[in-house]
């Protein structure tokens, strides 16, 4: 199932470029830039991506098995971008065959956790590692997000990530911080203080590489019925 999943990724890739030709003079007006969305199965990671793009929380909520493409626009100082978010499967059986493809051309990377579940902080080295592994160097810049917020509760402090600990990993990894719900957000700008600092951060950076971006919002994946998940709040 893997290599038929890959199989099927690297037609859709081809597939999406093709259809990017006819729309090239709509893409030339913006700089595309590839974010990468990684973490631990069930920890809302493509509740988040729903909400950076499309401003709401997904009625319906599956598991992702391979990758699903969501694009936001964004206009920075004046200056327009997009953001091409790649939301990864989190097992990894569904993974291993495809991970070269979620790293080729990466120009962010958002390393989301579960706040109400400290294996998923846990796990992080290991998807710092894999980051490293594929090539991804220091000048890569990196996000994290720790999800769930409103599932905290006052008196579960042994079973809930510490924020304090979360910011420690943030800087001795040069990442930018935030915590947030993406059902409950804790304001209603918390999901754009994400968004517009990616692409802030994006914006400064010299003219990135060709992607063969998708024209369109879309996945390639094969879905199992999964639990709902949550997003975020803003710490720099």
């Amino acid at each position: 199932m893997p290599d038929q999943i890959s199989n099927f990724m690297e037609s859709s890739l081809e597939f999406s470029g093709s259809l990017g030709s006819s729309f090239s003079s709509t893409r030339s007006r913006y700089r595309t830039f590839k974010v990468v969305v990684i973490g631990d199965s069930g920890v809302g990671k493509t509740c988040l991506t729903h909400r950076l793009c499309a401003g709401e929380f997904p009625r319906r909520v599956e598991a992702t098995i391979g990758v699903d493409f969501r694009e936001r626009l964004l206009n920075v100082d004046g200056e327009n971008i997009k953001l091409q978010l790649w939301d990864t499967a989190g097992q990894e059986r569904f993974r291993k065959s495809m991970v070269q493809h979620y790293y080729r051309n990466v120009h962010a990377v958002l390393f989301v956790y579960d706040v109400t579940c400290p294996a998923s902080f846990g796990s992080l080295t290991s998807w710092v590692e894999e980051c490293r592994q594929n090539s991804l160097g220091h000048e890569v810049p990196r996000f994290l997000v720790g999800n769930k917020s409103d599932l905290r509760h006052p008196g579960g402090a042994g079973c809930q990530v510490n924020q304090e600990r979360a910011l420690s990993f943030a800087r001795a990894h040069n990442m930018m911080f935030f915590q947030t719900s993406a059902k409950s957000p804790p304001r209603r700008d918390a999901v754009e203080d994400i968004v517009l600092s990616v692409g802030a951060k994006l914006k400064r950076q010299r003219r990135p590489p060709a992607v063969n971006p998708p024209a369109y919002s879309g996945s390639f994946k094969v879905q199992n019925k999964g639990k709902q998940t949550a997003l975020m709040t803003c710490w720099p």
